[in-house]
């Protein structure tokens, strides 16, 4: 349901008008900078925090161990996510 008059909010979820949604969400994301970025995160899945080994302990990467490029998706994995939020 498009509140009438609210041009600025994204269409709201309802089970009957899925398709419809899911075209207006691609078309708004597609309009966002590194849409390309989001839509990856989306169509396929967010980025996965690799593992670590620290002194024969291995561990998940914290954010700030992840490359610059990871870093970028991981960042546009969360507005896509919003988003759709």
């Amino acid at each position: 349901m498009i509140v009438a008059g609210a041009d600025n909010h994204l269409p709201m979820l309802e089970k009957k008008m899925y398709n419809s949604w899911q075209n207006h969400m691609l078309l708004y994301i597609k309009g966002k900078e590194h849409d390309r970025m989001m839509l990856n995160s989306i169509e396929h899945e967010p980025l996965v925090y690799g593992t670590i080994e620290v002194d024969g302990v291995t561990r998940p990467k914290t954010y700030e161990e992840l490359t610059d490029a990871e870093k970028l998706q991981d960042d546009y994995d969360v507005k896509a996510t919003n988003i759709i939020l």
